[in-house]
């Protein structure tokens, strides 16, 4: 298998163990047609950009289901956030860089591209979706496999200095199904996983950099940074 196969063998055994689905998935590579392209429509779409860069893309064959996992008969969970967090999976064994706002798009010409490699997802000998990455060419080799070393990583970044990144601040998190947010109302106590006290974490584009602790500058909240974290650490 190619460095490439490997690469995008990690990137679905990483999205399925996240994607909300009812059964546990097992994933077959296939090959992209026009008779597949017409099948499976609308599809969440993101692009990766780093060192080795790629489009991904997934879809899930059952309206019903799909439409179930999502809660998109709410305006507050859209189906492409709840599959957002499947794609960061599914991202992350590409190393450093950022994954992009995930859209619903025609993906038919990504799952039909030569150079994608696309995987058909099923349970109980059923198809339930397809999955497809394409890695793409940054002009420097893009065969970086699983547990590499990231040094040439680090080195090929500049190419998105001058990309904006979302810096955010998490005190804490929880997991809840969609039937419990959707009955959020004012004055609902939400219990973090995080006590009183223990260090906030700063998040970049969804990935680990940092520790600090809150503090208020000029009646507005900020961070104090107190623990740097490894560069390679975070991104493994």
């Amino acid at each position: 298998m190619t460095d490439t196969g490997v690469l995008s063998a990690s990137a679905v055994d990483a999205l399925i163990r996240v994607l909300p689905t009812g059964v546990p998935l097992r994933a077959i590579e296939t090959h992209g047609s026009s008779a597949l392209s017409a099948r499976v429509g609308s599809a969440a779409v993101a692009s990766f950009v780093g060192a080795t860069s790629a489009d991904l893309a997934i879809v899930l064959m059952d309206p019903a289901a799909f439409d179930a996992a999502s809660g998109s008969t709410s305006a507050l969970v859209a189906s492409h956030d709840v599959l957002r967090p499947s794609l960061e999976s599914a991202s992350g064994v590409l190393g450093i860089g950022v994954l992009g706002d995930t859209r619903i798009e025609d993906a038919s010409a990504l799952f039909t591209d030569a150079e994608t490699r696309v995987f058909e997802l099923g349970a109980a000998g059923e198809v339930t979706g397809w999955f497809a990455m394409r890695v793409r060419k940054n002009g420097t080799a893009t065969t970086t496999s699983p547990g590499s070393s990231s040094s040439s990583a680090v080195s090929n970044l500049g190419r998105i200095n001058n990309v904006w990144m979302a810096l955010t601040v998490e005190i804490g998190h929880t997991r809840m199904p969609v039937r419990d947010v959707l009955s959020l109302e004012p004055g609902a106590v939400i219990e973090l996983d995080r006590s009183a006290g223990a260090p906030a974490d700063v998040m970049l584009n969804g990935r680990l950099i940092a520790h600090g602790e809150i503090v208020v500058v000029d009646q507005d909240y900020a961070i104090r940074i107190t623990q740097i974290l490894d560069v390679v650490e975070s991104a493994s």
